[in-house]
């Protein structure tokens, strides 16, 4: 695989995005997991696939718009669904959750419709549900690369307001913390998250990148940042050891990278339950 990579440019690619898709996606994981939005990400990948399926639809039925990248129209739309959530939290006050549920079922319904105005799946469409190595190009890369940095710049500045609004909205509120936009960006940012991390992951499957590492982390960490830094760590293992099987077995690098995060989820369980009945036998000991 080694001297494939340094061949072919596609696995350059499919590569660095996974890496820097392990560092983000687990990093707002995090904040998301904390604030029991975990939902949150399959309502925006599902309207993210509507935002594919009209790019395809529109290649199909509009001439001289065949070169634009899918992703691009991908991430617009995750980005209405997320403002839209954000709304719709407003309007429903005493049951916030239902926005999630709205956008989720709507994109699903919209999405379904375009997929069938496009003539159904096709080869692109199917990569974009379970993730391709060879999808994924050098503008793709730098979309990534640049989102990677904006969420990380984002999260080290606002990170006070962050964690306050996590644990706590009412104090955040008596503090002075302006979290209706802090929520947005946040929401925003996840969006992008999703939008940019489908060519690699798929759709279908990238919450479970944003999810399963922070739940492998909570099972051992002792505080909030070390379990940041354990969810970042756990689905960067999880990118590599994907893309690596994915690699060798032929087969979507979406399916590989989640099933290693559920055999590492599944390591911490493990180990917290040994640990845990090596203490009791510590302490009647």
């Amino acid at each position: 695989m080694i001297e494939s990579f340094i061949q072919f440019e596609f696995l350059q690619n499919a590569a660095v995005t996974g890496l820097l898709i392990g560092i983000v996606a687990p990093l707002l994981g995090v904040f998301i997991v904390v604030r029991r939005l975990s939902l949150i990400a399959d309502a925006l990948s599902h309207i993210t696939l509507t935002g594919i399926a009209a790019s395809l639809l529109l290649e199909k039925k509009v001439s001289g718009i065949n070169d634009w990248n899918p992703v691009y129209m991908g991430m617009v739309f995750s980005v209405i669904g997320a403002v839209l959530i954000e709304r719709l939290r407003k309007v429903y006050k005493h049951y916030e959750e239902l926005a999630i549920p709205i956008i989720l079922s709507g994109g699903i319904g919209l999405g379904v419709i375009l997929i069938s105005l496009a003539d159904g799946f096709n080869t692109d469409l199917f990569s974009y549900l379970f993730g391709s190595v060879t999808a994924v190009d050098r503008s793709s890369m730098w979309t990534v690369f640049f989102i990677t940095i904006m969420v990380v710049a984002i999260v080290i500045i606002f990170y006070k307001e962050l964690f306050v609004l996590s644990f706590d909205e009412e104090h955040a509120s008596i503090s002075g913390v302006n979290g209706r936009w802090i929520h947005l960006l946040f929401i925003v940012m996840v969006a992008l998250v999703i939008a940019s991390s489908m060519q690699v992951v798929g759709i279908l499957l990238v919450s479970a990148l944003m999810t399963l590492p922070v739940a492998s982390a909570l099972r051992i960490s002792r505080s909030f940042k070390q379990t940041i830094g354990l969810s970042i760590a756990f689905g960067e293992t999880s990118v590599i050891l994907g893309l690596f099987s994915a690699y060798h077995l032929s087969v979507p690098p979406g399916g590989t990278i989640v099933m290693t995060a559920v055999v590492i989820l599944l390591m911490s369980i493990l180990y917290k339950k040994v640990r845990t009945q090596q203490w009791i036998k510590g302490e009647v000991g």
